[in-house]
């Protein structure tokens, strides 16, 4: 019988299948609902492209939830399919999390090693904190595309600090930690991308008074810098190519694609195995224990549907209640406004995000793409929103999806924190944008599409929390979730970095 069973290969089940397999007498069985080709060298070459997003309407190799939530549905899962952005998460993240797992396990000097275990650092290997021999190559573009360059270039006329490693180990932690600042800047001809007007803001230097109109002080945790990415010759090194294909010939691991895991079989409160449909087949598949990396939507939806949830909407949905838990009751994203302005096509085609600028829990994203023909995305993203989501099942049929409701601005913090993002934009943009108020707020609302905290981790004890500092589902044996539904709080980088740390985590203590 297998040892382990992992549901999903994407981000996280990638990291856990190859960790586990490492010990010749654990056989790993990984089960995904999307394409798993045999080899690197069978993958589609755009999939390979980290200037490609596949994300579209035409995209075979996503899953579709209602209100544009997207999540990569294929070997890799949404790593295979993201930007290669891989920021890591501020020591105060960790310090949070930490607090609300209840545990040290997840305090920033508990998970810098892994962090550094698990990179190839091109540009800061040797710095403290980074690693040289890891499996993720991660790099920094040299030759930014003119729209990235002009972005820095405004913001450091504006007084912003750069940031020379945004993965540095006290980047964001206090004063002087990571950052430098930029000289004066050479006289330019302003506005060659942004447009003609200088800022009222021009030369002040981090640390100065507040943005004026923005109400945002430009503490010295604040800056901007290159992105660090996920990347190698060219190609995005997503957790398939750099932790799951390099392990594919072992003879205790197993991957099977196009199957789709519909409930989890249980023996009073331990589960046993799975049940699953490939095509028109239906299959069960017993293990000595399971772990879910199906992300934060399916993971949800995968223990609702086994009795794993709130008792009335199970009850409601003609479920046997196995185990009461407040699945779906809390979830978190990263809400993003879009400010579209003319500007030139780009030469050529590169990773879609260089530069940013992160101004405490705002991250300003100059996009490299056209989303919109003739128009540049400056995307103003809120990372710690105040307003919770929620997931909800609303049918038993797997092939229904969750419904997710974000609850976007329904704080009046979130939409005070995300207008002053907007106008700094608007002024590093030198684009007059008149009143933002709510309703404009709303038509220029979009998502990061960084969900997370579905099955959020804490204490017993905890009446929110759905799995322990283990991962370890509350109330049922042998089951543990290792995936971004499990984040106790929301996180102030893009999640991928802070994935595969915590699959490594997971795994680590599960191999034990």
């Amino acid at each position: 019988m297998t040892s382990t069973l992992v549901v999903g290969a994407g981000s996280a089940g990638c990291v856990v299948a190859a960790r586990l397999s490492a010990d010749p007498a654990h056989t790993v069985l990984v089960l995904e609902a999307g394409p798993v080709w045999a080899s690197v060298a069978r993958i589609p070459a755009p999939l390979l492209d980290p200037g490609h997003l596949p994300v579209g309407p035409e995209s075979p190799v996503v899953w579709r939830y209602p209100g544009n939530l997207v999540r990569g549905k294929l070997i890799g899962g949404s790593g295979a399919v993201n930007g290669s952005y891989f920021i890591r998460p501020p020591a105060a993240d960790f310090a949070a999390w930490s607090a609300a797992a209840d545990s040290p396990l997840w305090s920033y000097e508990a998970v810098l090693p892994f962090f550094a275990a698990l990179e190839t650092d091109r540009d800061f290997g040797a710095e403290p904190g980074h690693g040289t021999h890891g499996p993720v190559p991660v790099e920094r573009t040299a030759d930014p595309a003119p729209v990235s360059r002009a972005f820095a270039d405004s913001c450091a006329e504006a007084g912003f600090a750069e940031i020379a490693d945004l993965n540095g180990v006290s980047a964001g932690m206090g004063p002087s930690h990571g950052c430098e600042v930029r000289a004066e800047p050479p006289a330019r001809e302003v506005g060659r991308e942004f447009g003609a007007a200088p800022p009222e803001w021009v030369g002040r230097r981090a640390g100065g008074p507040s943005t004026p109109g923005a109400g945002i002080g430009v503490a010295r945790a604040d800056g901007f810098g290159r992105v660090p990415l996920a990347v190698a010759g060219g190609r995005r090194a997503g957790p398939a190519l750099t932790h799951l294909y390099p392990a594919m010939a072992r003879s205790n691991l197993t991957v099977t694609g196009g199957t789709t895991v519909t409930r989890l079989l249980l023996r009073g409160s331990r589960v046993v195995g799975v049940e699953w449909s490939r095509g028109r087949e239906r299959g069960t598949t017993f293990a000595d224990d399971v772990i879910v990396c199906a992300g934060a939507v399916e993971s949800a939806a995968l223990l609702m549907r086994s009795g794993i949830g709130p008792e009335p909407l199970l009850r409601s949905l003609g479920l046997p209640v196995v185990e009461p838990a407040p699945v779906g009751a809390w979830c978190t994203d990263h809400p993003e406004i879009g400010i579209e302005y003319p500007g030139p096509a780009p030469g050529r085609s590169t990773v879609a995000l260089e530069y940013v600028l992160e101004l405490d829990d705002l991250e300003l994203r100059p996009y490299t793409a056209m989303f919109t023909p003739g128009l540049r995305r400056l995307g103003v993203a809120l990372m710690t929103p105040d307003a919770p989501g929620q997931l909800t099942l609303v049918s038993a049929d797997p092939a229904v999806p969750a419904r997710i409701d974000q609850g976007y601005l329904r704080a009046a913090r979130d939409r005070g924190r995300l207008r002053a993002g907007v106008r700094t934009a608007a002024e590093l943009l030198r684009l007059p944008l008149g009143e933002i108020d709510d309703d404009w707020l709303r038509a220029h609302l979009g998502t990061s599409q960084h969900l997370s905290g579905t099955c959020r981790m804490g204490p017993a004890d905890d009446p929110r929390a759905v799995v322990d500092a283990g991962g370890r589902v509350h109330g049922i044996e042998g089951l543990t979730i290792a995936d971004l539904s499990v984040l106790p709080v929301p996180i102030r980088r893009g999640p991928q970095a802070a994935v595969l740390l915590l699959a490594a985590v997971i795994a680590e203590r599960h191999a034990v």
